[in-house]
Protein backbone atom coordinates (compact mmCIF):
# COMPACT_ATOMS: atom_id res chain seq x y z
CA UNK A 1 0.00 0.00 0.00
CA UNK A 2 1.40 3.39 -0.98
CA UNK A 3 1.95 6.00 1.70
CA UNK A 4 -0.14 9.07 0.84
CA UNK A 5 1.65 11.09 3.51
CA UNK A 6 5.04 11.54 1.91
CA UNK A 7 7.64 12.40 4.49
CA UNK A 8 5.02 12.74 7.23
CA UNK A 9 4.56 10.32 10.07
CA UNK A 10 1.71 7.87 9.52
CA UNK A 11 -0.90 7.78 12.30
CA UNK A 12 -3.99 5.71 12.83
CA UNK A 13 -7.40 7.24 12.26
CA UNK A 14 -9.63 7.61 15.32
CA UNK A 15 -13.04 5.94 15.40
CA UNK A 16 -14.62 9.39 15.19
CA UNK A 17 -12.56 10.34 12.13
CA UNK A 18 -13.35 7.01 10.45
CA UNK A 19 -17.07 7.46 11.13
CA UNK A 20 -17.05 10.97 9.70
CA UNK A 21 -15.12 9.84 6.64
CA UNK A 22 -17.58 6.99 6.07
CA UNK A 23 -20.58 9.27 6.58
CA UNK A 24 -19.18 11.83 4.15
CA UNK A 25 -18.59 9.10 1.57
CA UNK A 26 -22.15 7.80 1.91
CA UNK A 27 -23.55 11.35 1.62
CA UNK A 28 -21.51 11.97 -1.53
CA UNK A 29 -22.56 8.64 -3.05
CA UNK A 30 -26.28 8.58 -2.15
CA UNK A 31 -27.15 12.16 -1.21
CA UNK A 32 -28.30 13.61 2.10
CA UNK A 33 -31.90 12.44 1.59
CA UNK A 34 -30.61 8.88 1.96
CA UNK A 35 -30.31 9.46 5.71
CA UNK A 36 -33.91 10.67 5.89
CA UNK A 37 -35.10 7.55 4.08
CA UNK A 38 -33.20 5.07 6.24
CA UNK A 39 -34.23 6.97 9.38
CA UNK A 40 -37.88 6.74 8.36
CA UNK A 41 -37.53 3.02 7.60
CA UNK A 42 -35.78 2.42 10.92
CA UNK A 43 -38.45 4.35 12.82
CA UNK A 44 -41.22 2.35 11.15
CA UNK A 45 -39.46 -0.94 11.90
CA UNK A 46 -39.03 0.08 15.55
CA UNK A 47 -42.70 1.09 15.77
CA UNK A 48 -43.79 -2.20 14.20
CA UNK A 49 -41.57 -4.19 16.55
CA UNK A 50 -42.17 -2.32 19.83
CA UNK A 51 -45.43 -0.42 19.31
CA UNK A 52 -46.35 3.21 19.83
CA UNK A 53 -46.12 2.80 23.60
CA UNK A 54 -42.35 2.36 23.24
CA UNK A 55 -42.00 5.91 21.90
CA UNK A 56 -44.26 7.23 24.67
CA UNK A 57 -42.10 5.50 27.27
CA UNK A 58 -38.75 6.75 25.96
CA UNK A 59 -40.21 10.24 25.48
CA UNK A 60 -41.34 10.34 29.10
CA UNK A 61 -37.97 9.06 30.33
CA UNK A 62 -36.12 11.66 28.26
CA UNK A 63 -38.47 14.41 29.39
CA UNK A 64 -37.94 13.47 33.03
CA UNK A 65 -34.15 13.58 32.62
CA UNK A 66 -34.36 17.03 30.98
CA UNK A 67 -36.70 18.27 33.73
CA UNK A 68 -34.28 17.06 36.43
CA UNK A 69 -31.30 18.61 34.66
CA UNK A 70 -32.77 21.99 33.63
CA UNK A 71 -35.91 22.42 35.74
CA UNK A 72 -39.55 22.98 34.81
CA UNK A 73 -38.96 26.56 33.65
CA UNK A 74 -36.82 25.24 30.81
CA UNK A 75 -39.93 23.93 29.01
CA UNK A 76 -41.62 27.31 29.31
CA UNK A 77 -38.54 29.00 27.87
CA UNK A 78 -38.16 26.67 24.87
CA UNK A 79 -41.92 26.71 24.26
CA UNK A 80 -41.82 30.51 24.09
CA UNK A 81 -38.86 30.40 21.69
CA UNK A 82 -40.67 27.88 19.49
CA UNK A 83 -43.82 30.00 19.48
CA UNK A 84 -41.83 33.08 18.48
CA UNK A 85 -40.20 31.14 15.64
CA UNK A 86 -43.61 29.98 14.35
CA UNK A 87 -44.95 33.53 14.61
CA UNK A 88 -42.00 34.80 12.56
CA UNK A 89 -42.42 32.08 9.90
CA UNK A 90 -46.14 32.86 9.55
CA UNK A 91 -45.42 36.57 9.16
CA UNK A 92 -42.80 35.85 6.48
CA UNK A 93 -45.18 33.54 4.63
CA UNK A 94 -47.87 36.23 4.60
CA UNK A 95 -45.42 38.67 2.97
CA UNK A 96 -44.70 36.32 0.04
CA UNK A 97 -46.99 36.44 -3.00
CA UNK A 98 -49.14 33.32 -3.45
CA UNK A 99 -47.61 30.64 -5.67
CA UNK A 100 -49.53 29.36 -8.65
CA UNK A 101 -50.39 25.68 -8.63
CA UNK A 102 -49.70 23.78 -11.83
Amino acid sequence: MADSKTGAEKREMSVREAGKKGGDTVRERYGSTFYEEIGRKGGKATRDRHGVEFYESIGQKGGQVVKEKYGSDFYEEIGHKGGQKVKKLIAEAKKKPPQEES
